[in-house]
């Protein structure tokens, strides 16, 4: 017997139940971003494996265990996306919409492709918002990054379960620094880390610094700050950021340990987690990538960003009970129509009240059935209201308005009068 066709795994369908709260989350923030002066951009889901590389670190965990790598039949090396900060400035650079110092701020949505262990709120095939900015290198658009995301965890309902971590790595030269007293610390207590840690001492060190492993973490107590080797002008840009968020309002702690995945950040980095996800606890990341444009072949070009999970935030807002009432319905009203010439006069019906009522959800009701049958439907659908329609309302030229969530009493309404009823007691509910 031949094997069930399945998705793969850590690959998941979105449901038509589920849908409704993904297109209302986009929405959201598609909403917040126009707001604040960005514009969407869309790249390819496949790019050369070489931007990758290039921009996220031949030894970082992502190019070396888990991006979706594959050979297409000219022989190019290609690569499903595992984030989209590299894909979004190879698409700036190739189009030139950042030359000569032009501010360009931009979003994107779409899918992101990692080979890691799937579980809760950690897919193979994940979803992202990603949001970067070029050519504008002080604290005040760092700020403006997370200001945003602060409106938008008070839009969503769930900003007192998010948290602000900050840190600042400073430039590739104080790195290096930091870098080379981290390594010179930890070799010296080689026994004592464990070891993926140790692993990640010969090729990427600062990860060490955000490891899970308890007995790796007291060694860390007493190993470098990577505070004490910053820049002055990495110290001036982070100082300048913290008084922007005082000035704003904005609750965050500095985690020093705070270094992100990726080779090429530098300078202001932040993460907002929280403690509602068991282990997955960041729900948005980013930070300053000032050397990646000119890194990948460009002039010298600053740069910040940040990518915000959509599953991990739909989790969180069913979570904490966050998803707003007319979400989970989605019906407003179910017509049904009882009899070949009732069910022709609510086609008419329906679509002269869908022109006068562009935001209503109707539903007329397909298949013909019984009264039975159909209010049936009309109250599996979730709309709020059913609209009658049968041979006497037909004469009448009226429809039976019923509450199916017990709004009151049914209603006769005239044909003309019937946008006007719905737009009261549906449209403005």
């Amino acid at each position: 017997m031949s094997k069930s066709l399945q998705a793969i795994r850590g690959m998941n369908d979105i449901l038509p139940e589920q849908t409704p709260l993904w297109r209302y989350f986009e929405g959201t923030v598609a909403r917040l971003l126009d707001n604040y002066g960005y514009k969407q951009i869309r790249m390819p889901i496949v790019e050369f494996t070489e931007l990758f590389k290039r921009s996220i670190g031949e030894v970082t965990d992502i190019v070396e265990k888990e991006m979706y790598t594959f050979e297409d039949r000219n022989g190019d090396s290609l690569t499903l996306r595992p984030e989209g900060t590299a894909a979004c400035v190879r698409a700036v650079l190739e189009h030139g919409i950042t030359g000569g110092g032009q501010v360009q701020k931009l979003w994107y949505v779409g899918p992101m492709f990692r080979h890691e262990r799937p579980q809760k709120g950690r897919y193979r095939q994940f979803h992202q918002v990603g949001v970067e900015v070029f050519n504008l290198d002080g604290p005040d658009i760092d700020a403006e990054l997370i200001l945003l995301t602060w409106r938008l965890w008070g839009e969503l309902g769930i900003r007192d379960a998010v948290k602000l971590e900050l840190n600042s790595l400073g430039t590739s030269e104080a790195r290096a620094r930091y870098r080379a007293a981290l390594v010179d610390y930890l070799s010296s207590r080689l026994s004592e880390l464990d070891e993926d840690s140790q692993r990640r001492l010969k090729t990427n060190p600062l990860r060490v610094l955000d490891t899970k492993n308890a007995d790796t973490q007291a060694v860390l107590v007493d190993a470098p700050k990577l505070v004490d080797y910053l820049d002055e002008e990495s110290r001036v840009h982070f100082e300048g950021l913290k008084a922007r968020l005082d000035a704003a309002g904005i609750p965050y702690v500095i985690n020093p340990k705070l270094v992100r995945g990726l080779d090429y950040y530098s300078k202001t980095v932040f993460e907002w987690v929280t403690d509602k996800l068991g282990a997955q606890g960041t729900v948005c990341a980013g930070g300053r990538y000032d050397g990646l444009v000119e890194q990948m072949g460009g002039k010298p070009t600053p740069g910040v960003g940040f990518a915000m999970g959509i599953e991990r935030l739909i989790l969180m807002l069913e979570t904490l009970d966050q998803i707003p009432e007319e979400i989970a319905r989605q019906v407003d009203v179910y017509l049904c129509a009882f009899g070949e010439a009732a069910e022709l006069a609510a086609l008419a019906l329906s679509e002269r009240v869908r022109d006068q009522l562009p935001n209503l959800r109707l539903q007329i009701n397909a298949g013909a059935g019984s009264f039975k049958s159909q209010f049936k439907k009309a109250d599996k659908s979730g709309a709020l209201f059913a609209l009658i329609l049968g041979e006497d309302e037909l004469a009448q030229q009226v429809v039976g308005v019923k509450p199916l969530r017990g709004q009151g009493e049914q209603q006769t309404i005239a044909w003309d009068a019937l946008s006007e009823h719905l737009a009261t007691c549906v449209v403005q509910d």
